[in-house]
């Protein structure tokens, strides 16, 4: 790689983490009345305790659980050798939901819970319902070689698992309207103990995407190509669903579903740099914990002291960008 190339990829990997470190700021600043200037936030003992019990870790949460996505995103593009795939098309945000809410109907609690042994379940439980719904997908779908036959299982899986997970929270009503804020996309839960496992779950799948660039920039050219440079697939694949899989889980189970994010920072990351995979997994990280922070920035100021669902601006802004996309390049 030249010198250039690389001076313009970490150019933009500083500028991202400006930008989400400026957002968290930002995030800090907006309360029940709307933005607040940082004099207010620092102006008495109360307001310090608001900021570091509810506002710092909503707004560190909420970065971690976008990078997650993004995350999750380049590697299902990658894996898949397919720009559309994201951890919702291939069915393991769902997977992620039903998990998390076959564990709370069973135990009578909210997703609101903040005790770490919660926070562990839901995570453990969203874990493997993503496994399983990738399983399936690809089960369904024979392989990853036929394109439009994965994403087509992808839906198909999304919807059945969606609607399995509707009617199994119909079982404990009293848990229906914190699910319903859930399924809609909130940081409302979001504490410590949600940055924290966020934090671990980021650390542990960022090991295998790096450590795996390098097969899935030789998987663009083909599985015969990758196979003859010696790349060990099956494996790989393994141990790159598994982290696809914890990323999508550890953010559904802290932040319920969030659209669009995993799809669009890839593709937001390659329309400024050209990076290989060992950058575009950094950046995409970097680009979705940027953009999912400030939807929520956006949810909690626009309407203040209401609060929009985190999950709809996402919807909106990702499926705006996408339908430019689409006009841009006459898809």
């Amino acid at each position: 790689m030249s010198g250039a190339g690389m001076s313009s990829k970490a150019g933009f990997a500083c500028a991202m983490a400006l930008l989400g470190a400026g957002l968290v700021v930002l995030g800090v600043c907006i309360g029940s009345t709307g933005l607040e200037s940082v004099r207010q936030v620092l102006s008495d003992a109360t307001a310090m305790q608001i900021v570091r019990d509810i506002r710092l870790p909503r707004s560190i949460g909420a970065w971690l659980a976008g990078a997650l996505l993004g995350l999750g995103g380049a590697l299902a593009q990658g894996l898949f050798r397919n720009p559309l795939a994201d951890p919702y098309l291939l069915g393991s945000a769902s997977g992620a939901n039903l998990g998390v809410s076959v564990l709370l109907v069973l135990l009578g609690s909210s997703p609101g819970a903040g005790s770490w042994a919660a926070r562990l379940g839901m995570t453990g439980a969203a874990f493997l319902g993503a496994v399983l719904a990738v399983m399936v997908t690809l089960a369904l779908a024979r392989g990853v070689q036929q394109t439009l036959r994965l994403l087509l299982a992808g839906v198909v899986v999304s919807m059945v698992l969606g609607a399995v997970a509707a009617m199994v929270v119909l079982w404990v009503p009293d848990i229906m309207r914190a699910m319903q804020a859930f399924v809609l996309g909130t940081t409302g839960f979001l504490g410590w103990p949600s940055v924290a496992l966020l934090g671990g779950a980021l650390l542990v799948c960022l090991v295998p995407s790096v450590g795996f660039a390098r097969a899935l920039d030789a998987l663009t050219l083909g599985e015969a190509s990758a196979l003859s440079l010696g790349i060990a697939l099956p494996w790989i694949r393994v141990a790159l669903i598994a982290a696809l899989a914890l990323a999508t889980g550890a953010a559904v189970a802290q932040v319920g579903l969030v659209a669009f994010v995993g799809l669009v920072a890839p593709h937001l990351v390659r329309g400024v740099v050209k990076p290989t995979h060992n950058w575009l997994v950094f950046l995409s990280a970097l680009m979705g914990g940027a953009l999912l922070l400030a939807a929520d920035v956006l949810a909690r100021w626009v309407l203040a002291p209401q609060e929009l669902p985190v999950g709809g601006v996402t919807a909106l802004l990702g499926g705006g960008y996408l339908l430019w996309l689409m006009h841009r390049r006459r898809l």
